[in-house]
């Protein structure tokens, strides 16, 4: 029996075409972020969809594995993974086929990842994601760079009121490991501070408490949030976080000083297999953010990442994105008769007009012109508009 066309329709949840102009509208946005990060001297990779499970979900790709979908791939018999994320695709391409090329290494991407299931936020289970890698640098102006340029790449494409929010993911278990809390303490605090629960932190912190209250009611505009940062005492095992966070702010005020900057001191949930200063990008009265990224190791095994090589980078999520970008004018489309000379329309499209040919002879073909979308024909040589 033929498929019901209703039913051949149907997509999973979190599945959806994209059709025009939408289609045309990501992939001018894709090229355009590309061709910003390579005139940054970032040079452009091409990871594969599937991978072997063992290898995807190794390392920072750990951080996915209840986001990923497997199979078995018949031919060597081993379970293999659909990526989730591109990221640690990137890292194993780093640390494996450009193990001897110089450091810093830029690399750049785009690719559909899939995953087991959306958010709140984004519903979405397939999406296209563009980014960045900058493998090898530790020093504070690799993670200002990386910012600076995802911020100038999005403002590019036509994103407006750009905001970033870093982050050190890092900086909450290092306090409470200085101060001597156990695992299961440090766990419990994460939670509260994840709720932004003052009392909860108040009641199962013990001796850092206060410090976490201080952190946690201190985030918001960045330099205000610096400012009490910086008069906290700190254990010694945390002063690396800070100093990080405070030499990457001055970097990018000295850059760019309108940039809109927040801090949030106790943030860490998405950014799992960071290991230092990390940022998310949101943009006014856009749903979800824009992208993510941060410090991680690259290449380090599952529980040795600290062995890798150091790294920074970020994603974009085009879903995300296009609903904060305007989308381009339509260029103008002209009915060119069924007849007309390929000569003659390829001269019209080397004009900048896009050219819709009857493959057919119209009985009227002004009719014919916006049946097919167009509002100008070509009529006796010449392009007229439609009426």
């Amino acid at each position: 029996m033929p498929a019901d066309p209703l039913s051949s329709a149907l997509l999973p949840a979190g599945l959806h075409d994209v059709l025009p102009p939408e289609a045309a509208h990501e992939a001018a946005a894709v090229e355009r972020l590309l061709a910003e990060f390579t005139a940054h001297g970032y040079q452009r990779v091409k990871p594969p969809l599937v991978e072997f499970e063992d290898n995807l979900l190794s390392g920072s790709g750990a951080a996915m594995a209840k986001q990923t979908f497997r199979l078995m791939d018949p031919l060597s018999q081993r379970m293999m993974a659909v990526r989730a994320d591109i990221t640690p695709q990137i890292a194993r391409i780093a640390t494996t086929r450009l193990k001897n090329e110089s450091r810093p290494l830029r690399l750049c991407y785009s690719g559909q990842v899939l995953r087991v299931k959306g958010s709140q936020l984004r519903p979405e289970r397939q999406f296209t994601q563009v980014g960045v890698e900058l493998i090898g640098p530790l020093e504070a102006e690799a993670d200002a760079e990386v910012i600076l340029l995802a911020a100038h790449a999005l403002e590019g494409v036509g994103v407006q009121h750009l905001s970033v929010d870093l982050c050190v993911p890092t900086m909450v278990p290092l306090v409470c490991r200085g101060l001597g809390l156990a695992e299961e303490e440090t766990a419990r605090l994460r939670a509260a501070l994840d709720r932004k629960d003052a009392a909860a932190v108040a009641a199962v912190g013990g001796p850092a408490a206060t410090l976490l209250q201080t952190l946690m009611t201190a985030s918001g505009p960045a330099e205000r949030a610096m400012q009490v940062l910086a008069s906290l005492p700190l254990p010694e095992e945390a002063e690396k976080d800070r100093r990080r966070l405070t030499d990457a702010l001055r970097l990018l005020r000295a850059a760019r000083p309108d940039l809109v900057i927040t801090v949030d001191l106790v943030e860490h949930r998405g950014f799992e297999y960071q290991t230092g200063l990390s940022f998310t990008l949101f943009a006014r009265d856009v749903r979800g953010e824009l992208g993510a990224g941060g410090r991680y190791r690259a290449g380090g095994r599952t529980g040795e990442e600290e062995q890798g090589e150091p790294a920074t980078g970020f994603t974009l999520y085009m879903d995300t994105l296009l609903r904060a970008v305007p989308a381009p004018a339509a260029k103008k489309r002209v009915y060119v008769p069924h007849g007309t000379s390929w000569a003659a329309a390829g001269k019209l499209r080397a004009e900048g007009w896009v050219t819709v040919v009857g493959l057919a002879p119209a009985a009227d073909p002004a009719e014919e012109a916006r049946r097919l979308g167009c509002g100008h024909r070509l009529a006796d040589g010449a392009v007229t508009a439609l009426e």
